[in-house]
């Protein structure tokens, strides 16, 4: 994976639900494809299950990457308002105090 950095704040960020029932139900689902089918078709159906979650686990890094890179460009968007904003409140009030300062000659 070429987002080593990445990887190493979702692994250290990221932790998976338990999902008890749902490990409990694979077991014994797992248990029956043994007694119900030869080998060579387990294997195969076995396959397909590691590639299924390969590409699960695959989807999920990548959604943690996705949302890193939308809350970096949120962060570096609100730090360009706020210096922005900033900004044009020293502008209103330099603008203000130049407004107040003519009002008080014309006294």
């Amino acid at each position: 994976m070429k987002n080593g950095l990445l990887k190493d704040l979702y692994d250290s960020f990221y932790s998976p639900p338990e999902f008890s029932a749902q490990k409990q139900e694979i077991k014994e689902c797992h248990q029956t494809l043994i007694e119900a089918v030869d080998k060579q078709e387990r294997r195969l159906m076995l396959q397909i299950i590691d590639a299924k979650d390969y590409m699960i686990e695959n989807i999920s890094i990548d959604s943690f990457f996705a949302g890193f890179e939308l809350a970096w460009k949120l962060s570096a968007e609100l730090n360009n308002y706020e210096n922005e904003h900033s900004i044009s409140c020293r502008k209103a009030r330099k603008l203000s105090a130049r407004f107040l300062f003519k009002r008080e000659e014309e006294k």
